[in-house]
């Protein structure tokens, strides 16, 4: 039987910064989670990796330049731009509003799809993903700064 006196949880939150130059548009982020999970010394867990925004998504798929295309178009088609959408009427609406506010309901309904994070095992120390999973902050909205939360909770 192991002994597991010795095992010091670990439940750490780190956030980092990331660029976005268009929308949409795929960033990948693997490499920058995967160092945030070596930092904190867990052999098994779990990192949740979230962003704090409404208009930029947390996902997994594969890094291949065409299927990221794709995928970009793919979302451009499922909620145009330049649909009417109410949100974007500033004549009616009323909630919610910025000095900066854009017209960018589409961004939301593509978030609406998609969502804010993505659970990812750690065993042995490595994020626990599939050969062709990489992790990817999506950006729906317009170029801008996107932070993104990571927790790590492991032994």
């Amino acid at each position: 039987m192991r002994d597991t006196t010795a095992l010091q949880p670990v439940a750490k939150l780190h956030t980092f910064s990331v660029t976005t130059e268009r929308a949409p548009q795929f960033l990948d982020i693997t490499d920058r989670v995967q160092e945030l999970v070596d930092k904190a010394g867990i052999s098994q867990g779990i990192a949740t990796v979230f962003t704090r925004h409404t208009t930029a998504a947390i996902r997994i798929n594969e890094n291949e330049p065409l299927l990221l295309a794709d995928m970009e178009e793919f979302l451009k088609r499922l909620a145009p731009k330049d649909l009417y959408y109410r949100h974007n009427d500033f004549g009616i609406r009323t909630h919610n509003m910025t000095a900066d506010e854009c017209p960018n309901a589409h961004a939301h309904c593509q978030h609406l799809i998609l969502g804010a994070s993505e659970t990812i095992p750690v065993v042995g120390g490595k994020l626990a993903l599939g050969r062709w999973q990489r992790i990817f902050l999506v950006e729906l909205d317009r170029p801008r700064e996107r932070e993104v939360c990571v927790q790590i909770i492991g032994l």
